[in-house]
């Protein structure tokens, strides 16, 4: 059984067709609540290391290529990718959760390309 994988930003309403979600942000979503944000997991380690997201964020609209080789890069050394690529197996439906306002160019985008590809 392939994992159907989707992306949502974490801003976006809970739905019943998520499946499980993860939230892979090293950071909170700034102004969500505990009460109102919904995830499953939450494995910060997943997320772009600090010197990775403020170096993207500096100027993502001309590293993007770069910023997905990099981040690529740092999830196959990486065991808590290993770890997630195992969680993720095992669900039917997976939801991952990222909190940049731009949904096409964002970490979830490359871990998702990652998951659905045969590892």
């Amino acid at each position: 059984m392939k994992t159907e994988i989707k992306i949502k930003r974490a801003y976006d309403s809970a739905d019943s067709t998520d499946g499980f979600r993860i939230y892979i942000d090293r950071l909170w979503p700034r102004g969500l609540s505990h009460e109102t944000f919904h995830y499953d997991l939450w494995d910060k380690d997943i997320a772009p290391s600090t010197n990775l997201r403020e170096w993207f964020h500096a100027n993502s609209a001309d590293r993007w290529d770069e910023f997905v080789q990099r981040y690529k890069d740092e999830l196959w050394n990486n065991p808590a990718f290993r770890s997630l690529c195992a969680t993720v197996e095992q669900q039917p439906v997976v939801t991952l959760l990222y909190s940049s306002h731009d949904r096409e160019h964002n970490n979830a985008v490359v871990v998702a390309g990652l998951l659905n590809t045969d590892i």
